[in-house]
């Protein structure tokens, strides 16, 4: 089966779209560049340069290339920034998604794997979190993420579409030296940029209800998110109307992250701690039983492993 992969030439889409081919299935590829590399794009690749909003071109792609599901990877995802800008979150995330089941629909592609995030459940009574936890996201990105969701849902229910959702942890690491994550909004990369321009990497807040008073996140490598996905559209081949967590099932502080990166790098990287962000909770990390019952899945790699392959990607790139 042929599977589009939207924002497929970016951080984590570069690595959907190796592991379906890795798995005999064939990608085609669908980014505006904003942020994706073409040259993130394999040989051979079908890329088609265009925003999901352009239902048109979509809708062509879908055709030319005889695609018989989506993973929908393209969005904006930082939280802070969406609690600034949440028009332009609801626009685009929204919006986007619209646009996307609307041409599926008209086309008549019936299968689709849709990148949520554990943003959707903000601050969660207890953890691990579960996937059936109430869904209270605290910024509009994870608001933007439950109503996705629900649009898939609705979407199996008036006209078939059969689909995975799966709520990302924090991804981090890379696959090869040439897919490291270029985001300034994730942790590893920012502390990175901040070693590179001799600045103190920033930890913010250190005040929240956790052991050492920073925030406790569940650190997933691309790899084995990459890996999910392919067991995802799977599923969705055979039939589906399913949600799972994607993440080790583990939550690291991010005192602990800096410790690791201080390890790699093999210097102090002297974290210095600024105020809280907004919309940030304090500790989230994923049951993951689900997903290992349902797809077979499970993470392989450590936070180690994330830190010491994105340190190489980073380092490669310079």
């Amino acid at each position: 089966m042929s599977w589009l992969v939207t924002g497929g030439a970016g951080y984590i889409g570069a690595h959907v779209v190796r592991a379906l081919l890795d798995a005999g299935m064939t990608p085609v590829v669908i980014d505006d560049l904003s942020h994706g590399l073409p040259n993130r794009v394999p040989a051979g690749v079908p890329l088609v340069e265009a925003r999901i909003q352009d239902r048109a071109v979509v809708a062509a792609a879908l055709r030319e290339h005889g695609v018989t599901g989506v993973i929908h990877l393209a969005a904006l995802k930082a939280a802070g920034e969406s609690v600034e800008k949440p028009l332009e979150y609801y626009t685009e995330n929204v919006g986007g998604m619209i646009d996307l089941l609307a041409v599926m629909q008209e086309v008549g592609v019936a299968n689709l794997v849709y990148s949520s995030s554990a943003a959707v459940y903000g601050a969660p009574a207890a953890n691990p979190v579960v996937e059936d936890a109430p869904l209270i996201p605290e910024n509009p990105y994870g608001e933007t993420k439950v109503i996705g969701e629900w649009m898939a849902r609705d979407a199996g229910v008036a006209w078939g579409l059969s689909w995975v959702a799966l709520r990302y942890f924090n991804v981090a690491g890379a696959g090869s030296d040439d897919l490291g994550d270029n985001s300034v909004n994730n942790l590893i990369p920012m502390v990175f940029a901040a070693l590179d321009e001799g600045r103190a990497p920033q930890i913010f807040g250190d005040d929240y209800p956790t052991p050492d008073g920073t925030c406790i996140r569940d650190y997933i490598h691309v790899v084995d998110l990459a890996a999910a996905h392919v067991a995802a559209a799977k599923l969705c081949e055979a039939g589906a109307a399913d949600v799972f967590n994607v993440g080790r099932g583990t939550g690291s502080t991010v005192r602990e992250v800096m410790n690791v990166v201080s390890q790699v790098v093999g210097r102090d990287v002297g974290a210095q701690v600024v105020d809280r962000r907004a919309g940030d909770p304090p500790a989230t990390f994923a049951q993951t039983d689900r997903i290992r019952d349902r797809l077979g899945w499970t993470a392989e790699l450590d936070l180690r492993d994330m830190v010491a392959s994105a340190w190489s990607a980073h380092t490669t790139e310079r």
